[in-house]
């Protein structure tokens, strides 16, 4: 399951280390090489608390090291090529099978069981990227009913002018019925190498001195059982492509905004020991824990009928069903972080994206427009005053600074719900979350997350909140 072996990213070694809390409490492995990782993130929020509504000054565009390409759009769904696929014209246009082309055999590796399926498939045209990638994270948000599941791939163009195979970068239903659904996967042992698919992220090999991705497609393949008029429909695909320097430290910015939104707080503390075949329980749920209280953020949650299948017992059932449903049976985890958003976006109107982002001021800009962020951070325990612990990897989120310009966050590694809402220095939140190397508690040079993040946002925007999402590239 971990994969200790990767230069530069034993945070995913570390991650084996929670039990002894010893800068391993997490959670999410870092999947960064030694010289990339970016900067960027996007989307938007209703109900915000008092506090200056004033948007601070932004990064200029040319100091970012991201690059977002979604398709969205009717227009978008049209320029790409259709094998079987036809365009949803709608209020949220999408792909959905039309006609299949081809049947094929899938034995899914976690059950151990064949099925035949029927695909139909679309293919995007080429994107050049507006920065020389090292790192490339796609997305996707869909709708999969029951017998049908989705599968993604990224081919890279190389500035040598080779390409990559076709890599999988991820088999995605959104449920996981053991009767007609396949179990949501990322795909390991994928290289040429060149670069190489570690879990959720296309990575370079070699960042340095190896040719960077100046271009690339996306390849989305429907299944459905065969004879069925049934058909997933996908609203959203893209990628995020990033090459953010080395650095163990990066630039202080300056406080702009004070504002507080109002999100739900949930720990994931408190289901230690429940459904531990999802990632050993609680205590590793903090991706899905932070994607719920976003979701709900939104107004959006499970039905009592979605529900039911939780131990009546245990409080915030939520918290259990999002951990059920974004598990990644390959990576065994529930970090996957394109399988997060895609699973915010199964509720209504719901649009989720995996960015990154270039700073704090980016940061303050999305949350004055009222969009709460997804972050993901390695540290030390000393070096977050007042969290009480060190990672390899933890996602928060990030709902709001004070009127100093700290952060405040929704810690979910927090005892109790009323726990959860914590004040951090800017100054050290701002370096571990955004840096891209690391000392880990040995002292071994590892990686950072570069300023990840996940986005969630509804379909409809305000004039601001939209503008905000453009600002940091996500549209």
């Amino acid at each position: 399951m971990d994969r200790a072996d990767r230069p530069d990213r034993s945070d995913r070694a570390e991650r084996a280390e929670r039990a002894g809390r010893a800068d391993g409490m997490s959670r999410r492995t870092v999947l960064g090489t030694a010289a990339a990782v970016a900067a960027l993130a996007a989307t938007t929020g209703p109900s915000l608390a008092a506090g200056s509504p004033s948007v601070p000054r932004r990064t200029p565009r040319a100091d970012r090291f991201v690059d977002n390409r979604f398709w969205t759009s009717y227009a978008d769904w049209r320029t790409g090529t259709a094998e079987g696929t036809a365009v949803v014209s709608a209020a949220r246009p999408g792909l959905r099978v039309a006609k299949p082309v081809g049947r094929t055999d899938y034995t899914d590796p976690h059950t151990g069981r064949t099925a035949t399926w029927e695909y139909a498939r679309w293919t995007s045209p080429t994107h050049s990227s507006t920065v020389p990638a090292t790192e490339l994270i796609a997305s996707w948000n869909a709708r999969t009913p029951a017998g049908t599941w989705l599968q993604v791939e990224l081919c890279a163009t190389y500035a040598d002018g080779t390409r990559s195979p076709w890599y999988v970068m991820g088999r995605w239903a959104s449920g996981d019925d053991k009767e007609t659904d396949i179990r949501r996967t990322s795909v390991d042992d994928q290289t040429d190498g060149k670069s190489t698919v570690w879990t959720d992220t296309l990575s370079l090999d070699d960042a340095v001195s190896g040719p960077r991705v100046t271009a690339y497609q996306l390849r989305l393949t429907l299944y459905r059982r065969p004879g069925t008029t049934v058909t997933p429909t996908v609203w959203r695909l893209g990628a995020m492509v990033s090459a953010v320097p080395d650095r163990f430290t990066v630039p202080a910015s300056d406080p702009g905004l004070a504002r507080e939104l109002e999100v739900p707080r949930y720990s994931q503390e408190i289901h230690i020991g429940q459904y531990p075949e999802y990632d050993n329980g609680g205590e590793a749920w903090c991706s899905p824990t932070s994607s719920q209280m976003i979701i709900e953020y939104w107004g959006r949650k499970p039905t009592p009928e979605d529900l039911a299948w939780v131990d009546p017992s245990y409080a915030d059932p939520q918290v259990c069903h999002a951990a059920r449903f974004t598990f990644d049976y390959q990576y065994n985890g529930c970090g996957n972080w394109p399988f997060n958003a895609a699973y915010a976006a199964t509720y209504r109107d719901l649009q989720g994206v995996v960015t990154r982002l270039a700073s704090l001021t980016e940061l303050e800009s999305l949350i004055a427009a009222g969009i709460p962020a997804i972050t993901s951070q390695s540290f030390l325990k000393e070096e977050l005053t007042g969290a009480g612990y060190g990672t390899a990897g933890h996602l928060m989120t990030v709902i709001g600074f004070t009127a100093a310009g700290d952060v405040i966050a929704n810690d979910p590694a927090s005892p109790s719900n009323p726990a959860v809402r914590r004040v951090y220095k800017r100054r050290e939140w701002e370096n571990i979350w955004l840096r891209t190397k690391r000392y880990n508690a040995t002292g071994k040079v590892v990686s950072g997350t570069g300023g990840v993040c996940y986005l969630y946002f509804p379909t409809k925007l305000s004039t601001a909140q939209r503008r905000a999402l453009a600002a940091v590239g996500v549209r």
